[in-house]
């Protein structure tokens, strides 16, 4: 049964901000729900309630930024996902397809490793330069041929496995072994150390995609039938493609220079809403963005509470959860044809 958009969107909005509560109170230190919100309640100025300097540090400076960097990056992918799916008219289609995520991992590699920038580059500065990089290179090859679907898509493959090539030469010839396993955990996808600078970015990139989003919804629905179509029904084609997946590319590469690569959300996710609400893009792009900040702030809670003591990268257990969740989604789409 689809849930209509409207109920959908006002469950998701009231029910976000409880689970960014709950990722923020749990930890190797667990703090009350009440306290949580009133370390949130301080840290925005909003209140001067009595919480000690170390629940007070731990939830603002630590946790609430670590949420709110959840929530946008479960979003933000879930919504490239949505372009992508749609643009590409490929239901396989997600964020990392036009190998973007392989070329920030190339480039944060770089400057991990390498010192590329002589300490003028951060590593969120170096995989984005990377990620951008590897989204112009997989444009101009499939320029040449039309850039349709189809060479859009074998660009990008040909793009990610270049750059993956890249990253493990560089790993394989320049680390030792703890540095190797901090490239490791980073490639896997890791919130940990992300601050308010980091949730400041994520939030701006993300709002700026859900808007543009919003206001090529009618234009993806078009897209849903082929450029063709979409054509002949007054869109843009080339304009509203290009702007699209510079969007895409855009979110994308801010996101994984914050977190690293976190798979299997912008894969997962549009199937899960558009079983909800539909195939409309007006419901559907909103729609896949809330359960998408869900699903990742929920994975950032598994990751620190599945082993005592240790924090799993969150690719991982998005991985685990998401892989058998497509099963059951594509299980289910076969059923219903």
């Amino acid at each position: 049964m689809r849930v209509p958009g409207v109920a959908l969107m006002l469950l998701g909005l009231a029910a976000l901000p409880l689970s960014m509560l709950l990722a923020a109170s749990i930890g190797e230190l667990p703090v009350p729900l009440v306290t949580t919100a009133q370390a949130v309640l301080n840290g925005l100025g909003l209140g001067h309630y009595a919480v000690t300097p170390i629940q007070q540090g731990i939830v603002w400076d630590y946790r609430a930024s670590r949420a709110v960097v959840a929530a946008c990056c479960g979003a933000g992918l879930a919504l490239c996902g949505t372009l992508l799916q749609a643009l590409l008219r490929n239901a396989l289609a997600e964020p990392y397809v036009l190998g973007i995520s392989a070329g920030a991992s190339t480039g944060a590699v770089l400057v991990m490793l390498l010192g590329i920038g002589g300490g003028a580059l951060g590593l969120p500065l170096g995989a984005f330069l990377g990620a951008t990089l590897a989204f112009v290179l997989v444009l101009a090859l499939a320029a040449r041929q039309g850039s349709g679907p189809t060479r859009m898509i074998l660009s990008g493959v040909a793009g990610a496995q270049l750059f993956n090539a890249l990253t493990a030469y560089i790993v394989s010839t320049s680390a030792n072994a703890e540095q190797a396993r901090s490239v490791m955990f980073w490639l896997l996808g890791s919130l940990s150390g992300v601050r308010w600078g980091d949730a400041g970015l994520a939030l701006a990139v993300v709002g700026v995609g859900l808007a543009v989003s919003l206001l090529a919804a009618r234009a993806l629905d078009a897209f849903t039938f082929g450029e063709t179509a979409a054509a002949s029904l007054g869109v843009p084609v080339p304009a509203v493609r290009l702007v699209l997946l510079a969007c895409t590319a855009l979110i994308t590469a801010a996101l994984v220079s914050i977190v690293g690569a976190v798979g299997f959300v912008g894969l997962v996710i549009p199937h899960a809403a558009r079983l909800l609400v539909g195939p409309g893009h007006t419901r559907l792009v909103p729609a896949a963005a809330l359960i998408g900040a869900h699903f990742v702030v929920l994975a950032d809670i598994v990751s620190r509470v599945l082993i005592p003591q240790q924090v799993l990268p969150i690719g991982v257990v998005t991985a685990l959860v998401g892989a058998p969740a497509f099963a059951w989604l594509l299980q289910r789409e076969g059923r219903s044809r």
